[in-house]
């Protein structure tokens, strides 16, 4: 389970800071003696281990408000990682992921999620239930398909780069927070990116290369000139 002396010393250095660090350990499983600062623990950083999966008792970290679990082996997240009620920022970008908990959505305070590089075949409904999500990576996995329910979803930026979609759904044009929607490298054609996307939609950014069709046909869509103003608008403002 990784250098015993080494996790020792970074436990009892997050005891007094709040932040655990234990990147690169060779660690197989959770640290049981992190469970002893589930009340102070706010930041902490398992990525690049070896785990197979987290302790039910990952519920009981009331303060903690990042978790990184990149790189590790996780096939699946226990239950107990949805009564975390203060987290803002779970990361777990390449594991071995095929789904997310039934009650996701009831960890209330995230913003920032990182799925990047999993075996996800579907889109977890459940993340369109968090009200404060900015950010949602689902970049690189093996989702076909974008559900209607995704309607409701709250971020502002949604990543679905390198997956194996075919169309975009016109629902993402409800969307009500969403200003950048990346689908590099999926199967899109230029006629499966509805008309309302563009015209009616808060996106300012489509990152769309690799797809079915490129810049200058996409030119020639209807509704194009209405994204292009918001597209401008946009970078008026960062310029």
């Amino acid at each position: 389970m990784g250098n015993q002396n080494s996790v020792k010393k970074h436990i009892e250095h997050a005891e007094r800071t709040g932040v655990c660090q234990l990147s690169s350990m060779g660690l197989d499983e959770f640290p049981a003696q992190l469970l002893g600062l589930s009340s102070k623990l706010r930041t902490l950083d398992l990525s690049s281990n070896k785990l197979r999966g987290l302790p039910e008792a990952i519920g009981n970290f009331a303060v903690l408000k990042s978790i990184i679990l990149n790189s590790n082996s996780l096939s699946i997240l226990c239950d107990g990682i949805c009564k975390l009620r203060k987290l803002e920022s779970l990361s777990i970008s390449h594991n071995r992921l095929v789904s997310l908990p039934p009650d996701i959505g009831k960890i209330t305070s995230l913003k920032v999620i990182n799925l990047q590089g999993n075996k996800l075949g579907d889109i977890p409904v459940g993340l369109t239930q968090l009200k404060h999500l900015d950010s949602l990576n689902l970049s690189h996995n093996s989702i076909k398909r974008i559900p209607d329910e995704m309607k409701d979803l709250q971020a502002v930026e949604l990543n679905l780069n390198q997956n194996q979609i075919s169309s975009i759904p016109e629902c993402l044009h409800q969307c009500p927070r969403l200003k950048v929607l990346r689908f590099e490298e999926n199967c899109v054609p230029l006629n499966a990116v509805p008309e309302k996307l563009l015209t009616e939609s808060k996106i300012s950014l489509l990152a769309f290369d690799g797809n079915l069709f490129d810049q200058k046909t996409f030119q020639d869509a209807p509704g194009y000139g209405k994204y292009m103003e918001r597209y401008t608008a946009t970078k008026k403002k960062f310029d």
